[in-house]
């Protein structure tokens, strides 16, 4: 079977090829700079992930510096088709003749280095405040601390990246989105589960007081986590609340941070009806929020499934979140960026208007039938097709074949 055999096929479902692949190639995804060095970033090189934060594995070759994270990135991205955006946190600040600052002091300056990258390579900016793996995480907690020094320092480090976001939008032409995830919470039964909440409210409504017109601000609740695993402050209930009652604000879905019952798939319909925009990290969580790899499985296809069928490209902005050091890093990006790009175009060549008007004219057997004939249609020849479009391999084997010959002469140079 050929691309044009494959597409004939698509055609007797009233499915326009053509027309998927242009959607998918306009639709960028964010991705994340931390899976390159392990969540260490660059402002504090002796600490690493830790408080909020954990990362398992010792593969060899992270990256140490910006240098080499760009090296590596680059890499990545020239092995991934479509539209990319890079998914930055504050931690990774490039720090020059200046000198280095702490994270309530950082400027627009010490990110133009990532700035001019991105503009080099086509790609739009994501940018997060780091608010873990630093001395001044308290007793876990950080926008919710009932130290007020504490607190307040952590106030002053989103606001300051919220006006690095600004900047770097203006200088893109374009929107920045600005993510807040704090790991506040406590490993034990909690005797006041209330007032942390109402100390986090007033943080981030001094926080996003300040008005700027190339952010989108949005905050990232968590169910629990190693060391926080009886109360989050930052829940689910509680940041959806927020953002419903603060117009700009919108609530980021992380689909490891939910009960593992509980689907992201069914949260972004149940969402669209109120917000015009649902901002999503991507990840693939085993059992808990472990940051696994994105693999094209059920719920990656799932959710892009509930994108593309309610016409919400545009909407949905996609980011991805997962680190693992346990395997050639590199790799791993392109791995995971890759599983979202086939779950949009697996997503993309359903045809979405009649199993719709199958469901609502209850034949409910139709679209079962119609949904698992969808399972076996030649989708690959449509993927390869779109990575030669890209200028990219198609064949896994093909591009691992470049990650392994990098590895090979990059990687055993970086002894630490």
């Amino acid at each position: 079977m050929s691309y044009e055999d494959a597409k004939k096929r698509y055609a007797a479902l009233g499915v326009d090829v053509e027309d998927a692949l242009r959607r998918l190639a306009d639709k960028a995804v964010s991705i994340h700079c931390w899976q390159g060095d392990d969540v260490t970033g660059f402002d504090n090189p002796d600490g690493g992930a830790g408080n909020g934060i954990q990362t398992t594995g010792n593969y060899p070759g992270k990256a140490r510096n910006f240098e080499e994270l760009k090296a590596d990135f680059s890499k990545a991205i020239s092995l991934i088709p479509g539209k990319k955006s890079i998914n930055l946190h504050a931690c990774y600040a490039v720090f020059g003749d200046g000198g280095w600052v702490d994270r309530d002091k950082l400027e627009y300056r010490h990110f133009v280095p990532w700035v001019d990258f991105a503009i080099e390579h086509g790609l739009g900016i994501d940018f997060n405040p780091t608010c873990f793996s630093h001395n001044n995480v308290k007793d876990g907690l950080t926008l919710s601390s009932p130290d007020e020094g504490i607190r307040r320092f952590w106030i002053e480090h989103c606001k300051a990246t919220r006006r690095i976001a600004n900047e770097i939008g203006e200088r893109l032409s374009d929107k920045v989105l600005n993510n807040i995830w704090i790991p506040d919470g406590y490993k034990d039964i909690p005797s006041d589960r209330l007032t942390p909440r109402l100390r986090l409210k007033a943080a981030l409504d001094e926080i996003f007081s300040e008005k700027l017109p190339n952010v989108i601000d949005c905050v990232e609740s968590k169910v629990f986590a190693i060391g926080v695993e009886s109360y989050t402050v930052g829940s689910n209930e509680f940041y959806l609340s927020y953002a419903a009652t603060h117009p700009g604000v919108y609530n980021l879905l992380d689909n490891g941070h939910y009960h593992p019952l509980e689907y992201v798939s069914d949260k972004i319909p149940a969402l669209l009806p109120f917000y015009d925009i649902i901002p999503l990290h991507i990840t693939r969580s085993v059992r808990w929020d472990s940051d696994h790899v994105t693999l094209f499985d059920d719920e990656l296809r799932e959710i892009c499934t509930e994108i593309a069928r309610n016409d919400a490209l545009d909407k949905v902005l996609i980011g991805l979140d997962f680190f693992d050091a346990s395997i050639n890093r590199v790799a791993a990006w392109v791995v995971g960026s890759r599983s979202v790009q086939k779950g949009l175009l697996y997503a993309l060549l359903q045809p979405a208007d009649r199993l719709k008007q199958l469901q609502d004219a209850g034949d409910f057997t139709g679209r079962m039938v119609l949904m698992e004939q969808l399972k076996t249609m030649p989708f690959g020849y449509v993927w390869e097709e779109y990575c030669r479009r890209c200028g990219v391999p198609a064949e896994d084997e093909t591009w691992f074949e470049a990650i392994s010959q990098y590895e090979e002469a990059i990687l055993p140079e970086r002894v630490s």
